[in-house]
């Protein structure tokens, strides 16, 4: 599910243009059930190819859905695929005191990990540009990760330590974890599945199986001077939230384990670590984007709910 508020405005804008147009809502329609290339959208919609162009690069650059060129008879073709069930928009300015007092929210740099045991191939890239060398594992205890908008790692894990400054009788209700990431592939590659592992306080929560590793555009966010040819330029932004009944994975359950299971008592972090196990099905690697690299103006966003 894609969550956007009012204080996105950039977002927002192009999100409700994409959405504004009969012909994009016809598109989105098709790819409900399946990829479709764009001469089939236009063929099915009875309209121009280029009309179709057009309007597929409005819903792509959204974020609404993604393509992916592939090889056909002749030459290549683009294939479109829906990345979101749902979008929903939150238009309040302001929240009252009373939400206020009972949401505790908190943006992590993906450069802030405080434990890492990863494997090649992998890297950083910084806002100021690429750490050398690559596929060195040292290069991730260098000082200059904490500047880190992109990472990267076949399999191991990184670890995040957010601190719980809550009012002292709080009880908390749910722990959200979001961000931006996908596989890690050579160049890239839209068919790259990768089996990516979440834990919460070292309790394995889910293995989601990211589609692939997305680069055959520029990532809205991505400036002048990142490489756009062959690289890994955006990611899917995943919401895991945890609650009293279970775990869920944009607001789709996937496991029993609950708040119950992962809390101790008087405790002043949370630790959440993000990976691919070393027996995975799908070692795919993994790509985690900073809230200046990708789509997603944003890091790791913790956020809790409690009364």
């Amino acid at each position: 599910m894609l969550e956007l508020t009012i204080d996105e405005s950039d977002t927002l804008i192009k999100v409700a243009h994409a959405l504004s147009s009969k012909v994009r809502i016809d598109i989105l329609k098709l790819l409900n059930q399946k990829k479709m290339n764009v001469n089939e959208i236009a063929e099915e919609l009875n309209l121009a190819v280029s009309t179709i162009a057009l309007n597929v690069r409005v819903l792509e650059k959204a974020g609404i859905i993604y393509t992916e060129v592939l090889p056909a008879t002749r030459g290549t073709m683009k294939v479109c695929s829906r990345v979101f069930d749902d979008i929903h928009m939150d238009l309040r300015m302001n929240f009252d005191y009373e939400i206020k007092e009972n949401v505790y929210e908190l943006e992590m740099p993906i450069g802030h990990y405080t434990d890492s045991d990863i494997s090649p191939t992998c890297g950083i890239i910084t806002k100021n540009g690429v750490l050398d060398p690559f596929d060195e594992p040292e290069l991730f205890y260098h000082p200059e990760r904490v500047n880190a908008q992109l990472i990267w790692f076949r399999k191991g894990y990184v670890d995040y330590r957010f601190p719980l400054q809550l009012p002292p009788k709080a009880n908390i209700q749910s722990v959200q974890f979001s961000m931006e990431l996908c596989s890690e592939a050579p160049q890239y590659n839209h068919e790259w599945p990768s089996d990516i592992t979440i834990w919460v306080n070292n309790k394995e929560i889910c293995t989601w199986t990211c589609p692939g590793d997305f680069g055959e555009r520029k990532g809205i966010l991505n400036p002048v001077w990142f490489p756009t040819d062959g690289h890994t330029q955006y990611g899917l932004l995943k919401t895991w939230k945890i609650n009293w009944e279970g775990s869920f994975l944009d607001e789709v359950r996937v496991s029993d384990m609950t708040l119950k299971d992962v809390l101790v008592d008087k405790q002043k972090y949370l630790n959440f670590r993000v990976g691919i196990k070393s027996d995975a099905t799908h070692i795919g690697g993994i790509n985690l984007f900073g809230n200046m690299l990708g789509d997603y103006p944003q890091d790791i966003l913790m956020r809790i709910l409690y009364s």
